[in-house]
């Protein structure tokens, strides 16, 4: 059996999937970038200032389920350029303290709404 999560402190779908899924424990989110749930608008000043937004949706996720980043197997992040790799890593890293998530980091030709940095996360809780 599978449960749909959704929380109004992270962004809205603007497309046809969930926030996230949680089944037998593991919880997969969606892909989520740098809109500002509270406003609807992008936060782009920056990409250390885009990648703190998608960790903080991310995070808004995981405690609607029961979650936290301590729970997180892996991630994804997915990149505009790869030059871009260095400011993203060390806003990633600060929101993870030990047991480091597997993660693999993609450089893509293009993102939603023209973003520079998408974050998918796979979490499990016994």
């Amino acid at each position: 059996m599978k449960t749909i999560i959704n929380t109004t402190n992270a962004p809205a779908p603007i497309g046809p999937y969930s926030q996230a899924v949680a089944a037998n424990g593991f919880l997969f989110i969606s892909g989520q970038i740098a809109i500002n749930p509270a406003t609807g608008e992008l936060t782009v000043e920056s990409v250390k200032n885009e990648t703190e937004q998608v960790m903080r949706n991310l995070h808004a996720v995981l405690l609607e389920a029961g979650y936290g980043f301590e729970h997180v197997l892996k991630t994804t992040i997915f990149l505009s350029d790869m030059g871009l790799f260095a400011e993203v890593n060390e806003v990633y890293g600060s929101f993870f303290t030990s047991d480091f998530p597997a993660r693999e980091t993609v450089a893509v030709k293009g993102l939603p709404k023209g973003v520079n940095v998408e974050i998918s996360v796979t979490a499990y809780k016994a």
